[in-house]
């Protein structure tokens, strides 16, 4: 009888995804979540390093290497600068050379009525939610396995409209197009691309608002199919399965979790 030899071919590296706004809310949740299923975590920080490393902590004491950066997503003139620093610390790090996914998650709130929206006010939501978009994908894009996900945060209010929210959800709009477009143009490279759109989730976002006002919750949970407002592991959840490897026939789609929010 013989047997074979022993494989002498390395383990495979564990799936990479680089999160912005990885430090709290629907980003940290995401980062864990990945995490609890084999993944690696590059996050980014604006301000709060504080909390992004009790992140990369607790991903650590997953079993899961991590490493948190900081990065204003509106500031696209530092994007080629993160872009040439990546390699290194894929390398040094990681011990690798690609990132498996990208989740474009950043963003601020804006609650304005749309003739009381101030040009300032309209070019930072334009500059977080669309611009920083578009150019930190173009950058990272040579980083991405040819197999690899994108995923971009949108929002239910693309598809429902509540006063005060014109320029936040005409930035996400832009987003949900821009999807459908990276989903064409790098689908050769195998990379899927998809929109994620949370309802309205009890996070600090836009002021704790949805979370900390018992009228504004309740009203919420009343217009929720499920009868509950959306929390943060919700979301953390579907962006875990819509990065797992059994949906790597989903491409090109707007995903709505929201629980059921305004049918």
């Amino acid at each position: 009888m013989t047997t074979s030899a022993p494989s002498s071919a390395a383990p495979a590296a564990p799936p990479l995804a680089f999160i912005t706004g990885g430090s709290r809310g629907l980003g940290r949740a995401s980062a864990l979540h990945l995490a609890r299923t084999g993944w690696d975590i590059i996050l980014t920080y604006r301000s709060r390093e504080d909390l992004a490393r009790e992140t990369v902590a607790e991903i650590q004491a997953l079993g899961r290497a991590a490493h948190a950066l900081p990065l204003d997503t509106a500031r696209t003139a530092a994007f080629p600068a993160l872009a040439a620093a990546l390699p290194a610390l894929l390398r040094d790090t990681f011990g690798r050379d690609r990132l498996d996914a990208l989740v474009n998650n950043a963003g601020t709130g804006l609650d304005a009525a749309f003739m009381e929206t101030t040009e300032a006010q309209f070019d930072q939501m334009m500059n977080v939610h669309l611009k920083g978009v578009f150019f930190l994908t173009q950058a990272l894009a040579p980083l991405l396995a040819d197999d690899a996900r994108i995923l971009n945060v949108s929002s239910g209010l693309t598809r429902f409209s509540l006063p005060g929210k014109a320029a936040y959800a005409m930035m996400k709009g832009g987003i949900e197009v821009l999807t459908r477009y990276l989903a064409k143009e790098l689908g050769p490279r195998g990379i899927r691309v998809n929109v994620l759109a949370p309802g309205a989730i009890a996070t600090d976002f836009g002021g704790g608002v949805v979370r900390d006002d018992p009228q504004v919750h309740a009203a919420i949970a009343g217009s929720t199919a499920l009868g509950r407002v959306g929390e943060a592991d919700d979301i953390g959840g579907a962006v875990a399965a819509l990065l797992a490897p059994g949906s790597a026939w989903i491409n090109g789609q707007r995903i709505e979790a929201s629980g059921g929010m305004l049918l």
